[in-house]
């Protein structure tokens, strides 16, 4: 029987909340889902309905909704505190999360800023970067250079290493000039090369422009292994050793945006610790409490913190704060979703995840809509095409329509663009694993063969 109070509250939505990233007109026309409840990989409606959340909710539930061990961190700090200003105090939760991820990131990373979310977590790497040059004498070291298709958050200092022109264009007029460069584009290699076995050839737009504008390039911005906003483009990490090679000969920062692929998404717990790389910034936030509250943090060198250790009226000191740096509630959080990383077997469950996901995504790839698939860890994507391989309109919005159809069949998806995606919680199992691309697969069939 349908809910019919929730009416009323989703008439008081139209009439008083502006939704992210969602066209106004699609409120009016397709009212949102009104979730009351969330357990697993499900979410539930006001009417009882569950939707298996193939994306995790914008890639942020790492364990599943309503975890009684994340449910019970939370509940023990708060009795003790909800929050304290963190200049000049520090707190246990803080101090415990900051160990464990120094212990757990490459062994040049030492220090952690925190802050609350993955584009000011990026913006602290972009000023720590500029005001270390600086201080170091070379301030003429002020650009950033970031891949074509590179997303790394919306605030104006993340928008100016934005390659996506959906996001920066209307913004162009106040954003910092950064220099863009042609990334890898492995579903249309230049060089007729796959992903799998070549040697990053693609590098050499890059390494061009490391080289020749040295002088000026503070720090390369980089999403490793998965360009996530992009469509999930996905490269091989010999791409990110050149890069660190290069970035080290022309004295440039190398800063690793982990805040969509960190946290076990690429089947390990960090890509850069997993590939023996050694960023000089890691960028961290969304699961990093599993999608309980808003947190991040940027982890940095020793060398890199030295340089703000001058004398006190010299103003060296990084003077960057939030009111909620380091909030004793999300740190506790974050300190049980890293202690449930080391359940026993843990990423050997996840590699028998990632590759059922490999194999179940066969049904996919047969589709006539099925331009490729690809897949990096527990995260998989599909480029929809029409049946004679051209390509869609974005106008044509074919993966709404997917959505829409998916909602009715019980999964909660959000194409971007063209592309359907998979990034569920990495505590899902087998059978929710072949329900997702089963129904996922259905739901294509039924929005275009209408």
């Amino acid at each position: 029987m349908k809910n019919t109070s929730s009416n009323s509250e989703l008439s008081a939505d139209s009439k008083y909340i502006w939704h992210p990233c969602t066209p106004s007109q699609d409120i009016e026309s397709v009212a949102p889902l009104l979730i009351e409840r969330a357990s697993g990989v499900y979410l539930y409606d006001s009417d009882g309905k569950s939707y298996l959340d193939a994306i995790s909710s914008w890639w942020v539930n790492l364990f599943g909704h309503n975890h009684p061990r994340l449910n019970a961190a939370l509940q023990n700090q708060l009795q003790k505190m909800a929050h304290v200003m963190f200049a000049g105090v520090t707190h246990r939760p803080a101090i415990e999360l900051a160990k464990k991820l120094v212990e757990r990131t490459p062994e040049n990373l030492s220090r952690v800023f925190f802050s609350d979310n993955g584009s000011t977590s990026i913006e602290v790497a972009l000023k720590m970067s500029l005001q270390y040059w600086k201080q170091s004498s070379r301030g003429k070291k002020n650009h950033f250079v970031y891949l074509k298709g590179a997303y790394h958050g919306e605030t104006l200092g993340a928008l100016s290493a934005c390659g996506i022109g959906l996001f920066r264009d209307k913004f162009e007029d106040v954003l910092a000039e950064n220099i863009e460069v042609e990334g890898p584009d492995c579903s249309n290699c230049p060089y007729g090369l796959k992903r799998e076995s070549c040697d990053a050839e693609c590098f050499e737009a890059m390494e061009k422009v490391l080289s020749k504008q040295n002088s000026v390039i503070a720090g390369v911005l980089v999403e490793p292994l998965v360009q996530g906003a992009a469509g999930m483009k996905m490269y091989p990490p010999v791409y990110l050793q050149k890069l660190q090679n290069a970035c080290k000969s022309e004295e440039v920062h190398l800063i690793f945006d982990e805040i969509a692929v960190g946290f076990g998404r690429t089947g390990s717990l960090f890509v850069c610790k997993a590939h023996g790389l050694q960023p000089d910034f890691l960028c961290l936030s969304k699961g990093i409490t599993s999608g309980y509250l808003p947190l991040s943090v940027t982890v940095t060198s020793d060398e890199i913190f030295s340089a703000f250790y001058g004398k006190f009226e010299d103003l060296d000191w990084f003077v960057h704060s939030h009111s909620y740096t380091a909030n004793p509630l999300a740190c506790a959080v974050a300190n049980e979703t890293m202690n449930l990383f080391e359940e026993p077997q843990f990423f050997e469950k996840l590699d028998e995840k990632i590759s059922a996901l490999q194999q179940g995504s066969s049904i996919l790839r047969e589709l006539p809509y099925c331009g490729e698939y690809r897949q990096t860890g527990l995260i998989g994507a599909m480029e929809l095409v029409k049946k004679d391989g051209a390509k869609f309109e974005f106008e044509e919005r074919v993966g709404y329509q997917i959505y829409l159809e998916g909602l009715k069949q019980g999964i909660f998806m959000r194409p971007l663009g063209n592309v359907i995606y998979f990034m569920p919680p990495l505590s899902i199992t087998m059978a929710e694993i072949e329900f997702m691309i089963e129904t996922a697969r259905n739901s294509i069939l039924c929005a275009l063969n209408k």
